[in-house]
């Protein structure tokens, strides 16, 4: 059902665990499969994101596909990272079977909810000491 790739991301993902202090988070989930992917990234002041690294509750293709995600968005601007579709993901997985295309579509969402959360935090103003 998997090709090899993803089963070497699934056994050994290089993305896994939470970046303590991340100033990007996002998360995106299927009730329906019960996949819940949440994304911590670290975006610098040239919204290059430095860091990112994921936890995923969920299958096979959802963990692969967090794990991929995390490695084609480091390095890229937040733009750019906004860029990147879920055939991208799929394309760097090697691809998915039909039935666990939703899998990339998560991780696509948990990249744009964390972008969110970073360009939101940046609106609030500073807390004066």
């Amino acid at each position: 059902m998997y090709n090899e790739k993803v089963m070497e991301l699934f056994r050994n993902p290089k993305n896994a665990g939470a970046i303590r202090g991340a100033n990007a988070v996002g998360k995106a989930g299927n009730h329906a499969c019960g996949d819940i992917i949440k994304i911590y990234m670290n975006v610098d002041k040239n919204d290059v994101i430095t860091e990112a690294s994921f936890k995923t509750f969920g299958c096979v293709s959802a963990i692969a596909a967090s794990d991929i995600t995390c490695d084609l968005v480091r390095g890229k601007t937040i733009e750019k990272a906004l860029k990147v579709t879920n055939k991208d993901v799929v394309d760097a997985l090697g691809g998915l079977p039909a039935q666990k295309m939703h899998c990339s579509v998560l991780a696509k969402e948990a990249i744009e909810d964390a972008v969110k959360m970073y360009r939101k935090s940046l609106a609030k103003p500073k807390k004066k000491k």
